[in-house]
This record gives structure tokens, sequence and C-alpha cells, in this order.
């Protein structure tokens, strides 16, 4: 690989763990409707994320014709660890960020 290639796979892995997560995200909401609380939303979250991966993952490998290699999948197992952190803990943040200005810009008025 050239060093001028770094920068443009580092952001396809970027924009890849963004759409992963985003995905689980929305997976995980509608699935939380569905067990009604009696799975842990981590582990929930961890689940759809692995599997929404390895899923793209082997989908991608399939349409470009790429033969696929152990240490490619280890390399997808490891993005999935990623994207559930990502979900797990981005969205949290997220939303309690949103709650804060939400209550800041209630005390203003």
């Amino acid at each position: 690989m050239e060093l001028q290639n770094i920068p443009a796979v580092l952001s396809a892995i970027l924009l890849a763990v963004l759409i992963l997560m985003v995905i689980t995200n929305i997976i995980v909401e509608v699935a939380k409707q569905f067990t009604m609380g009696k799975v842990p939303t981590n582990l929930l979250a961890f689940i759809v994320a692995m599997a929404v991966t390895l899923l793209v993952f082997f989908a991608v490998c399939q349409i470009k014709g790429v033969p696929i290699v152990w240490y490619m999948v280890a390399a997808a197992v490891a993005l999935g660890f990623f994207v559930a952190f990502a979900a797990m803990f981005g969205f949290d943040k997220f939303r309690q960020m949103l709650e804060q200005i939400t209550r800041l810009e209630d005390r203003k008025e």
C-alpha cells in the first residue's frame, strides 16, 4: 500500500463505521420494542453490530469479488467491536448532550 492511499482508506473506514453505527442504532431501537427489556440493551447492540458488520463485510467481498482470507474476517470482527462501542456509547452521549442543550435553552426563557 502506498502512503498516498492511507488517508483515503482511513476515510472509508470511518465512513463505514458511521454508517454501520447508524444502522445498528436503528435496528437496536426497533428491537428494543420487541424484547420488552428482556435483553440488556448493550448486549443487543453488540450482537446487532457484529451481525450487521459481518453481513456487510461478506456482501461487499461477494460483490467486489474479493477472496475472503482469515485476517480479513478478523479485521471485520475488530471493526464490529468499534461499531458496537460507537453504537452503545456514542448515541447515549449524543442524546445526553441534546438533553443538556434543551435544559439550557429552557433556563434562558
